[in-house]
């Protein structure tokens, strides 16, 4: 307001006695969503959320099947090492999973309109470094849990609540307690979202949300490191 008055003043003279506004007036501009579609807002956090679950809980549970039917033992006894058992849990299901993102962006190109804005090799980049964090946690799951039930649990409780609640998903996050704002920083959905709006609506490149994306791809060497380092001390 006080914007608007600073530069009206210089015109308050020329103003007839029948004006009663402002010669100066701001009429709001959206970019990147002018029809202000909430489909355009809401695809991309559902995205987050698809992968995450996906991810984590497909991981966990198939790490927890073999504990449960005993075959863990069988396992191990075969010439077979920690990191080769780790990769052949990993790689089929983060094929799988970045299978089922890729689709649902298409899908949601057919159905509702979703623009594509930006590259696809910065989508897909954006996804594998999503998906591999998610499947570092799911790996963390399952080293902790010692049946499908409370891995499925524990999954969803670290997996659904975070990615749909702390991201920016549901509630912006400028809007939430500091306190909240710090928790945040650990969610890697909040960054998924921002890089995956910036591809998709914005046509962004790389140097808008590079950031975004180093904080993903530490997340998901951390959580593969941790996840790894605890499964190698059960196969010794």
């Amino acid at each position: 307001m006080q914007v608007l008055q600073a530069a009206s003043a210089p015109y308050q003279l020329e103003m007839t006695s029948r004006q009663h506004t402002q010669p100066v007036s701001v009429e709001p501009r959206v970019w990147y969503n002018p029809q202000l579609r909430s489909a355009l807002f809401l695809i991309p956090g559902l995205i987050a959320y698809i992968g995450m679950i996906s991810a984590v809980i497909s991981t966990a549970l198939s790490v927890v099947r073999e504990k449960e039917r005993g075959t863990m033992e069988q396992i191990r006894m075969a010439p077979l090492g920690a990191s080769t058992y780790i990769a052949g849990k990993t790689l089929p299901y983060f094929a799988i999973s970045l299978a089922t993102s890729v689709f649902v962006v298409l899908a949601s190109m057919v159905l509702f309109d979703l623009p594509m804005n930006g590259s696809w090799l910065l989508l897909l980049l954006s996804l594998s470094l999503y998906l591999a964090g998610a499947l570092g946690l799911g790996l963390m799951v399952s080293s902790i849990a010692e049946s499908q039930q409370v891995a499925f649990q524990v999954a969803v409780l670290v997996s659904f609540l975070p990615t749909m609640m702390l991201s920016g998903f549901v509630f912006p996050i400028a809007s939430m307690p500091t306190a909240i704002q710090a928790v945040t920083y650990l969610v890697p959905a909040r960054y998924f979202i921002v890089a995956l709006r910036a591809i998709l609506l914005k046509g962004a490149s790389i140097a808008t949300f590079w950031e975004d994306l180093a904080a993903l791809s530490l997340y998901a060497v951390v959580m593969l490191f941790l996840a790894s380092m605890r499964l190698r001390r059960q196969w010794a």
